[in-house]
Formats: C-alpha cells, sequence, structure tokens
C-alpha cells in the first residue's frame, strides 16, 4: 500500500483556529469588577456619571417610545433595549463633525449626534420632517446594509475634501451577511477611507441566530477579506465600547484606513414595534445570562459601589427624561401633516410623467 502523501495545506489546522486571535475589549466585567485599571484610569468621575446618564436616558427612552407605539401615535420603531451601552458608548466616541450613517435601530445614536427626539419621532412616522435633521448625518437606513456603502462613499469624500473627520456606521450581525456590507468595507479599505464600520452583533437576524446566517467565528474577522483591522469589544461594558470607538476614530481621522468594531450584546426584546414574540426562537435559558449582565446593572453597581450614584438620582432623571420624550411627541403632533401631493414630490427630485400626473391629481384634491 502506498503511504499516504504529505499534506500540502493542512485545512483542518487552519479552521480549527479561525477567529481564535480575537478576545473581547473589556474594563468592567460582569461583576462591575475593574479589570483594565489602566484604561479605566483615564476616565472622570465626571465622564463615568455621564455615561451612567446616557444609559438610563437610552432606557427610558426605549420605555416612553415603545408606550407611544403601543398607543398607535407612532409608525415602525426598532427597540434598543438591551443595547444601551454598546450604542451609547460608540457614538460617544466621535465628534460633531463626523458623518453619522445610521441604520433604523439607530435612532438613539442619531439623537445625540444632534438631531431631536422629535424629529426621531416624524421620521418613525415616516414624515418628511423627521429627515430635515441639523446633525452630520443620513436618515436611517431601513435597507439592511445599505449604509455600509454609503459610508464607504461618504468617508471617501471627507478624505478628498481633506476634512478632519471620519464617517461611521452601524449595523447588526444580519447585516453582515449582506452583500452590501462587504462592499461597503472592501470599497473603504481599497481607498482607505476614514470609515468606522460598527457590527452591534445582538445574536439574532430577526429570528435567525447568528450561527445559521454564518459560518464564521467571529463576525470582526470578516473585516480581513477587506485589509481592515478589526476588534471585538464586550457590548454590555459602556467604557470598553467607548475607549475602542475613541481609538478606532483616532486611527481612521490619522489617515490610516478603515477599522471594523464588533460589539458583542444583545436585544432584550422583540426585533421591532411590529410585534414579533422572540419566546418564538429563544429561550429564556439563553435569555437570562444577558438579563443579568444587564449594562444598567453593571454601571450602577459601580457607581453605587463608589457612591456616585443612587436609585433616587435614577428614578428622578428617568422622570425627567421621560417629560421631555412626551414633549417630543407634542412637538412632533404639532407638525403639519404631510400632504399626499408633497410625498409625491420629495420622491424624485424630478416627477417621472406618472408621478406629476399623481402630484397633480392629488393637488386637485387637496384644494377641495
Amino acid at each position: 500500500m502506498a503511504k499516504d502523501s504529505k499534506k500540502v495545506v493542512d485545512f483542518a489546522a487552519i479552521k480549527a483556529d479561525l477567529g481564535g486571535d480575537f478576545k473581547p475589549v473589556q474594563i468592567l466585567d460582569n461583576d462591575a469588577k475593574v479589570v483594565n485599571k489602566e484604561l479605566m484610569a483615564t476616565f472622570s468621575d465626571e465622564q463615568l456619571l455621564d455615561f451612567m446618564k446616557k444609559l438610563v436616558w437610552e432606557r427610558a427612552l426605549h420605555e416612553q417610545t415603545m408606550n407611544f407605539s403601543r398607543q398607535g401615535r407612532l409608525g415602525f420603531y426598532a427597540p434598543t433595549y438591551g443595547q444601551e451601552a454598546s450604542e451609547m458608548g460608540t457614538v460617544s466616541a466621535f465628534k460633531e463633525n463626523d458623518y453619522l450613517l445610521p441604520a433604523y435601530r439607530d435612532l438613539p445614536q442619531l439623537i445625540q449626534h444632534g438631531a431631536t427626539v422629535a424629529e426621531g419621532y416624524l421620521w418613525s412616522r415616516g414624515h418628511v420632517v423627521g429627515n430635515q435633521f441639523k446633525a452630520r448625518a443620513l436618515m436611517p437606513q431601513i435597507i439592511i446594509g445599505a449604509q455600509m456603502v454609503e459610508t464607504a462613499g461618504v468617508a471617501l469624500g471627507l478624505k478628498k475634501n481633506g476634512e478632519d473627520a471620519v464617517a461611521f456606521s452601524y449595523t447588526g450581525d444580519g447585516g453582515t451577511s449582506q452583500g452590501d456590507t462587504y462592499e461597503g468595507m472592501n470599497f473603504a479599505g481599497a481607498y482607505q477611507a476614514p470609515a468606522v464600520f460598527i457590527i452591534q452583533n445582538n445574536g439574532y437576524a430577526i429570528s435567525v441566530p447568528r450561527p445559521k446566517q454564518t459560518a464564521a467565528v467571529t463576525l470582526a474577522q470578516k473585516a480581513a477579506a477587506a485589509g481592515i483591522p478589526s476588534v471585538q469589544v464586550d457590548g454590555m461594558d459602556i467604557l470598553a465600547c467607548y475607549a475602542v470607538a475613541k481609538e478606532a476614530r483616532e486611527f481612521a481621522a490619522a489617515g490610516s484606513g478603515p477599522v471594523m468594531i464588533e460589539t458583542l450584546t444583545y436585544r432584550f426584546g422583540a426585533h421591532s414595534s411590529a410585534g414579533d414574540d422572540p419566546s418564538r426562537y429563544r429561550t429564556k435559558e439563553e435569555e437570562k445570562p444577558w438579563f443579568d449582565n444587564d449594562p444598567l446593572i453593571r454601571m450602577r453597581k459601580y457607581l453605587t459601589d463608589k457612591g456616585q450614584w443612587s436609585q433616587e438620582q435614577e428614578d428622578a432623571y428617568v422622570e425627567e427624561c421621560k417629560e421631555s420624550f412626551k414633549e417630543a411627541l407634542k412637538v412632533a403632533d404639532a407638525t403639519e401633516p404631510e400632504k399626499v401631493s408633497d410625498m409625491l414630490k420629495n420622491t424624485f427630485e424630478v416627477p417621472t410623467p406618472d408621478i406629476a400626473k399623481q402630484i397633480a391629481e392629488f393637488e386637485e384634491k387637496e384644494s377641495k
């Protein structure tokens, strides 16, 4: 019998090692213990309190906005319950002149970046005024992954204009299964555009768990194919999310090319206000460790142990936030309803003959 020939490539060994180099960055562990003293030392007490308030603000925004949605007072809304650290930590690292290209679950980041809550509510209703914010950003993208292509183009534009700014974008784990995500990263990598791509890995693309979407061991490793450095971060640790995003922003702004960040987080509730039922595709056993690892619990415990936060402070701030959201809805309610003719006019810069005909027909009806 002939001897087995020596393998040219040990594909089994290569596959076993895929994604093995990634260890999520963390500052506060699940028990609110500091695991990176050097990074923790970079935060002032004022910053820590600000991060806590941002977590509370987004949780309150989720709760109040979902109440409005259940009352039929809003349109589509994507809950952010559980993802507060991932979102508030990363968005806080960017500057006002940076360009945000959000997805539909990124209203909190858009508001933090300069839009108003009222504009966010109008966007939810499909009103054109909801897209007229002063923030340096595009409207939240509904098409999964399309914002990643837009990010690459905007980032290249910033580079060509010589601006000291970056473009940053968000998508979920499901977004990385879309061709647009890779195309956007590949383009940005080829042109060394100043972009930061943030993948919020919350475990599910609606009801499809991440392992059924991709065989990749990590999502961060997908950036390697585009020649982009990437990192995983504990997405329930707001401090780690901020520290990583800040360094990514500095790297991209310095002309070193794009960066990809994978935040390991979890969507506590339904995919959207449209009413999917997570209990049909998730078990309580799976959910419990994540609920125990709630980002607010972690940060609250750390600051409470330091004597810098209390339940009374938090309750008062929650009420303050919710009152401001109620006022924002009043502003949205007071905005003149959009006419069908206006909606059609806003669809195309130059209306097609058919659209122009419809505009004329609706304007006639609306004038009566």
